[in-house]
Parts: C-alpha cells; structure tokens; sequence
C-alpha cells in the first residue's frame, strides 16, 4: 500500500479544484436554459469563470471545501487501520497545501486545530466488497448547503402544500419544500439527495449517499425515476434561481433512495448540495494503492460560458422594474454615499475590506473593535490563506459565506461601530433591513461559491486580528481591495430582493398542492 496516500492526497487536490465533468454539464445546460441578460444569467457565466479559474490555479474551487467525507471499499483483508491513518496524513497534507480550508473546529471551545484532523473529522466509512481493487470516493460539502438539509416525518402538514401523508405524493410534497426554503443560502442552483426510510440519522446518510450517484444516471426503480423527473423540471418553476436572484434554474439535479423503515416513524431527508458539487473518486490498485482510473469524469472539453469582467458589471446591474447603475466606491463609505444606493444597483469597491463571521460577530457585541470600523465594510467570508517563505499572508480563495447566521448581531453590530456595508451571500432578515433603514446601511450580494472569482480583488492583506483565538477562516482579515463587484439586494429604504424571491416562490409553492401520484 506504499501509494495509498500519495492516491488519496491526488483525490483531495482535484476534488477541491476541479469540478467534474457531469456537474460542469449541468452547469453549462442551466447556463443555456436561463437568460444571459439577467442577475441569474450573469450569476452562471460568474461560476463558469470561477470553475476555469480553479482548474487553472489548481486553487479550491470553493473556499468553505466542508467536512471531507470518505466513502471506502475495500477487499476483505485489507488494513483499515492502515488506510484510515493514510487518509488522516493526506488530509493534514492537503490542508497545509492549501487546498482545503481549516475547518475542524472544537464543538465546545471553538478552537481550530488547524489540520482538519479532529474527532470525528475527517468522516470515513469503510465497506467491505469481493473484489480486489479499492474504491475510494469523497465529497466536500460546504457548510452553507450544509445548513440547508432538513427532515421532515411524515404525516405533516408542510407550509404552502397543505398534508403530506405516508406515500409518494407526501415525498413529492417534502422534497419540493425542501427545494423552496433552502431559497439563494445553499448557493443555488443546487443538486439534492433525498433518502426515504430508515431512522432519522440512516436516513440522512442514505440522502447523503445519493450525491455520490452521477448526473446522468437513471433510478432503477420505476416510482422513484418518476419522483426524480418530476422534481427537477417542476422545482425549476418556483422562480428562486442561481443565488437566489430569481430565475428559470433553481435545481440542478434530484437523487432519491429508499430502505425500510420502523413501522411508527416515516422520515424523509434532504441533503441540499449547492452548484459546486464537489465529489471524486478513484479505482485504487489493493495491493498497492496504485491510481487505475477515475471514478467520475475529470473536467470537460465543453466550452463554459464565462463571463469577462466588463459584462459581469453589466450584466448584473440589470432590473426588470428600471435601469440600475454602476457605482464604484473607495472605502471606508459615507452615510450619504450608502443611503444613495438601491436594489439593483452594482457597487464595485476599492480600498481596504475586512471579514468578519460568527465568531467575530459574537465577539464584537460585547467588546469592542481592535480597529476603528467607522464607514467600513465587513465581508463575511472565511477565507483560504497561505504564509509565503518571507511570512507574507496571501489571499488563495474567498468567496461569501451565508449571511443568514449573523441575523441575531447584524444590525447591532453595524450600529456600534458605524459600519456602513456588509458583503455575504443568501441576504439577511427583517432585523438587519430595519438596521440598514435606521442606521444607513447596505448588503451587497456576491456570488456564491465563487472563491477564486474573487480572491483576485484582493491585492495584498494589511493584517489580521484574533487568528490565534478564532482560527484562519474566523479571524479578522483586512484586505487591499480592488474592483471586489456586488448587486445591492437589501438597502436603506426597505427594499430587499431576498424577501420578494422569498415571497414569490412561497406563492408559486402553491400551485403544488393537489396530488400527482396516485
């Protein structure tokens, strides 16, 4: 087994950076089936540039690269112990590498142990098989879709669809709301695996083990083929759309299996997987772990659609109710500057940004800032950093994370420390629209996922507070920015695109109500 862990080391690099040829099809048949003059149009050709951009800087695609998730077959006989030793040592490779983020963090402390080995992560499951090579296959699943997962037990009542019972139609039922209430924070459009069955923690890994299925395969099983077919053309009519922004492609792909249940209990789970749909795997020699093949398609030679810079502003910036403008802005930003902008509107920013996430939101309500936050911009990203030789801290990946879990500090935040802007992705809720109205402030959309799209903007980091205390991805970054582009989806008037998505899709859920499957 002496090139068991060279093999599985070759596994992570290219699952984190380089989407696989199933998805990359996907992705270019939603690009063709949605409006390239549209948020949602640009939001494809912004992720076909970004999927280009990772192939070619070998650079994680994503930069929330999630809880690597191992799924091995192995020969009887083989040293398990051996192999899950090897798997841990590519890891903690790969992580100094830079090619997966920092992200095993203690539950209780919250400390970051800065190699993604801890307990319980990574996650490995071993099966045995009669065969002698051995298939080992991972999955990177990113927080934010992460979040989006949900069970439902069935008999319910599910909002906007009325009873769901114990039979096909109540599954229809589940799975189209599942769909509607991950909304833009998954970084939709998205693929889900749904397992019906089993006990409520079965079931979540067989919804999970759906995504290790290709694109393009075909259900075996008749009724479920039909659930499948039916999901991915019907979601697709709810109107949310890539990032939320509304839009013809919502859905990209529907995966269902099913196991026996206990009679008293009828649990049906969603694994919500966002665009970048991170899993590989490889046919291992068992005697030696040699690579023999790829398990999925590396790549495609098909043509994606990117978009170039000057048409992602353009493009973005376009509104179906009036014509939106281009606003470049040097930070930090004025009240009289913010109070301008309005939904739709393109802010492209210059100047220096920082990060900020959970921990550093949790922090600031109840001390206060190591540097003066007047007019500033927060960005809730975790960002991927590499030290260079000389100790100079460089920016390897930094798309949004979901905004969503700052809703309890948002508002009170921006208004203790005069905080003008906050960038994320998935839009925020009622109480930080009401902030952003009383205290004049603005969110701003990136696109998410998109970590090497905009890891560019950012040409030199100025500094960083509490990474001892928070770890990488939690730290305060401050970054020299340049030409970092976002859509205003909630400003200072009230308006939020985020909650009219939300509103209209609700209303269209509707229509799904009355049965299908007799």
């Amino acid at each position: 087994m002496q090139h068991f862990e060279d093999s599985v080391y070759k596994l992570i690099v290219e699952t984190s950076t380089n989407l696989p040829g199933d998805v990359r099809v996907a992705v270019k048949a939603a690009q063709e089936a949605e409006d390239r003059a549209t948020r949602a149009g640009l939001s494809l050709s912004t992720i076909a540039e970004n999927i280009e951009m990772a192939e070619c800087n070998v650079s994680p695609i994503c930069q929330d690269t999630g809880m690597p998730t191992f799924v091995v077959h192995t020969p009887i006989g083989a040293n398990q112990i051996i192999m899950k030793q090897a798997i841990r040592s590519a890891i903690a490779r790969a992580t100094k590498d830079g090619k997966l983020r920092t992200n095993s963090v203690d539950s209780l402390t919250g400390a970051n142990t800065g190699d993604n080995l801890g307990p319980g992560t990574p996650v490995i499951h071993f099966e045995q098989w009669e065969k002698e090579d051995i298939d080992i296959r991972l999955i990177l699943k990113g927080g934010g879709c992460e979040n989006k997962n949900i069970q439902y037990s069935l008999p319910a009542e599910i909002e906007g669809l009325g009873k769901a019972g114990r039979d096909l139609d109540g599954i229809r039922k589940c799975i189209m709301h599942a769909v509607y209430q991950a909304q833009g924070q998954g970084c939709s459009a998205g693929f889900i695996g749904v397992g019906i069955g089993g006990d409520r923690t079965t079931g979540y890994e067989l919804a999970k083990q759906q995504l290790f299925r290709h694109v393009d395969d075909v259900n075996p099983i008749a009724d479920l083929q039909k659930l499948e077919e039916y999901v991915l053309e019907n979601a697709n009519k709810l109107g949310i759309g890539t990032m939320g922004f509304g839009g013809a492609v919502t859905l990209l792909g529907c995966k269902v299996g099913v196991m026996n249940r206990l009679p008293a209990s009828f649990f049906v789970s969603v694994a919500y997987n966002c665009w970048a749909y991170r899993r590989q795997g490889l046919l291992l020699d068992g005697a030696t772990g040699e690579l023999k093949s790829w398990i999925y398609p590396q790549g495609s030679e098909l043509p994606m659609n990117a978009a170039s810079e000057k048409e992602a502003v353009q493009a973005v910036a376009l509104s179906d109710e009036e014509e939106s403008r281009e606003v470049r802005l040097t930070m930090p930003l004025t009240e009289e500057q913010v109070r301008s902008l309005r939904v739709g509107d393109i802010v492209i920013l210059d100047g220096e940004m920082h990060t900020g996430r959970d921990a550093l939101h949790s922090y600031l309500i109840n001390h206060d800032s190591p540097i003066d936050l007047n007019g500033g911009v927060i960005y809730h990203c975790g960002p991927v950093m590499m030290k260079d030789r000389e100790g100079v801290w460089h920016v390897k990946a930094a798309g949004p994370t979901t905004s969503i879990r700052e809703e309890p500090y948002q508002g009170d935040v921006m208004k203790k420390f005069g905080i003008r802007a906050v960038i994320g992705k998935g839009g925020m809720g009622a109480k930080t629209l009401k902030a952003l109205q009383e205290h004049g402030g603005v969110y701003l959309n990136a696109i998410g996922g998109a970590a090497q799209y905009y890891a560019r903007c950012f040409k030199k980091v100025n500094g960083v507070h509490f990474l001892d205390e928070f770890g990488i991805p939690e730290a305060m970054w401050h970054m020299q920015t340049e030409g970092f582009a976002a859509i205003v989806t909630m400003d200072s008037h009230g308006n939020s695109l985020h909650a009219q998505v939300d509103t209209d899709s609700r209303t269209k859920l509707e229509q799904f109500k009355e049965p299908v499957f007799k």
